[in-house]
Parts: structure tokens; sequence; C-alpha cells
């Protein structure tokens, strides 16, 4: 196995961002230190070359200004936060409207995504990768509490991509980190075809902004089951316009009172029928969000390619969306003193 760094170009401020590539004997992924964003995973495809899974830019530029958070990390809180606000001890807290009419969504305006981490090139028990470093000040984004992050993205010799998240606080503040990479096994083209299995026995409904309702419905009977294999886009025409919808994950029980508390379980597995791809995805989280693309609309990526709607799939771990203002949901808000812990792992199969 190996690792090296290379610049990956010069921001706007003149400050420099640097891109590590990671491989064993099969595979390998790049990432950078901009947004902690995954740019690359080339597995093999069985005639001597390499296939990128991934969506992504050609570019750090198009990183700087692009906005579909190619594979960044997504946080302080990701996904959506109902009417932009939240309570939390006694006090409200306004953050950035950038979903619908009234929401916020996967921090506002001044993502993480869009920040330059202080990065180390690390050799773990897990594989060799990168360690990303960032302080997340007080009030920003609107969130109270300096947070301390800390994410370390590394590949070992079975072909897993593990992402483990550390966080730390000075005062009460939700916290829910991702990453967000597309993901398109065959390469290019449509997923409707790429076969799914999410091993979740309910989601979360949701109203006309995609804000949780409250309620977990089950799988069963409807187009949201995917516990036994099936195309995704088998039912897709049902959910216009496609899946963007937090399922709740085994991790999950109605024991647990906080939501950092769950056990690393197989998640999903997504296999791509022509090529005979496969991904497999662990998670300690109690939901993972199945996203599909669906605003996706000619944006320019990689080597000139277009991507276009369904072309990729999402799949992020995750605390419940809008958790700060679900007091049925378990909670998503660290404290001084904790430690928030998260775990994701990508398995690939070839």
């Amino acid at each position: 196995m190996e690792i090296k760094k290379e610049v990956f170009g010069t921001l706007s401020d003149g400050s420099v961002a640097s891109i590590y590539t990671v491989s064993n004997d099969e595979m390998s992924f790049s990432v950078t230190d901009f947004g902690c964003a995954i740019t690359s995973i080339l597995v093999p495809d069985g005639k001597g070359g390499k296939t990128d899974v991934v969506l992504g830019y050609s570019t750090l530029t198009g990183y700087a200004e692009g906005t579909s958070s190619f594979g960044a990390v997504v946080g302080r809180f990701a996904n959506r936060i109902g009417n932009a606000k939240f309570e939390l001890e006694g006090k409200e807290y306004l953050l950035d409207v950038n979903s619908g009419t009234k929401d916020s969504l996967h921090g506002g305006f001044d993502r993480y995504e869009k920040k330059l981490w202080n990065s180390k090139m690390v050799s773990t028990k897990n594989g060799l990768g990168v360690c990303f470093t960032h302080v997340s000040h007080d009030m920003e984004q609107g969130f109270p509490g300096n947070v301390k992050i800390e994410l370390t993205y590394t590949l070992n010799k079975d072909n897993q991509i593990a992402l483990k998240y550390k966080a730390s606080t000075d005062k009460a503040t939700p916290i829910s980190l991702t990453n967000h990479s597309y993901f398109n096994l065959a390469g290019r083209g449509s997923i409707n075809e790429h076969i799914l299995q999410l091993n979740c026995p309910a989601y979360l409904e949701v109203n006309k902004a995609l804000i949780p309702t409250g309620k977990m419905i089950s799988v069963e009977g409807t187009p949201f089951d995917f516990r036994q294999p099936k195309p995704i886009g088998k039912d897709i025409a049902k959910v216009a316009p496609g899946y963007d919808h937090c399922y709740v994950t085994e991790s999950y029980s109605e024991e647990i009172e906080n939501a950092f508390d769950g056990d690393l379980k197989q998640v999903a597995e997504v296999r791509e029928p022509v090529s005979g791809r496969a991904m497999r995805v662990y998670s300690d989280q109690i939901g993972i969000q199945l996203y599909t693309g669906n605003f996706l609309d000619n944006e320019l990526g990689r080597n000139g390619m277009r991507y276009n709607k369904h072309e990729a799939f999402c799949l992020e771990t995750q605390c419940f969306p809008d958790t700060p203002n679900k007091k049925e949901f378990p909670s998503c808000i660290l404290t001084p003193g904790e430690k928030y812990k998260a775990l994701t792992v990508y398995e690939f199969i070839f």
C-alpha cells in the first residue's frame, strides 16, 4: 500500500490545496483537504484499466465553485433543519435559509466543504489514509460552541474505505457529520438498474419540503422497501422526482437516547449488474439518506462529463434530519465533556 501527496491548486485567497491518493494492490481513492472531498475512487474494470465510481470535478476550481457537494464533508448538521432555526437550553438559534423558502440544508451558506482543512498522512490499524482537522467556531453557520472536528479517511487491503468522525465542543450544540459522495458503479449513465438492498425496516415521513414530520413509517408495501434487493429505478417514478429520504437503520432502537450510540452494522449493498461491481456500506449511524441525484442537471464534471438526473446515488449516514426540533428523535446534542464519534465504511467488491 502507498499514499502520495500532490498540489491540487491555489484558491482565490492564495492558499494552496493538496490532494492525497491512497492505493492498495487493487484500488485507490483520492481526497483533497479542500472540503475533505473524495475526488476519485478507482476500481478495476476487468480489462486491465480502472473505472472511477464517484462523480467529481477535474480541478480545484470545480470544487470551489460547484454546488452539488461532490464527495464533500457535510456539517455542522447534515441534511435539513426545518424553518432554519432551533431552540437549545432556552435560546433560539437562527440558521441560513438555503433550502426551499424557509429551511436550512447542510450548514447553510458557510459550508465545511468550502473550507481548507488541516491535513496529514496517517498509518493506522485500519490502513493508510489522511487525517483532517478543523475548528468550527462559536456561531459559525449560526450554531453555538467552538467545535473541534477530526476526520480520518483510510483504505485497507480489503478494499474498504473507512470514514471516522470525531468532535468535541465547549458549548452544547447539535452535530451530525457525513460524507456526500455520489456513486455510480458503472462509472457513468443511469443508476436505475443498480440493484440496491437497504437493511432498513422504516423511513422518516416528510412533508413537501422534505422535513421529517416525526413519524417513522414501515417500508413494507411501499416504494421505499429495499429490504430485498431491487433495481433503484423500479419504483422511482412513484416517489418523483426520486428518492431523497432518510431511512432508519438497524442501529436505531426505541431505547437509544443519543444518536451517537449505535453499533456498526451493514446498512446497504449496491450491485451494478453489467460490471458485477458491488459496494457495501457499514455504519453505526441511526439514519442513512438515500438520494438519487434528482437535481443534477447537465452539470459539468470530470473530464468534460455531463452529470444528469438519476446518474448517481448517495448513501449519507447521519443522525435523523431536523432532530434539533424533534424531541421524539434520539438526541443529536453534543455537550462539553462528551465525544461525538461516528464510523462509516465503504467496501468495494469487483
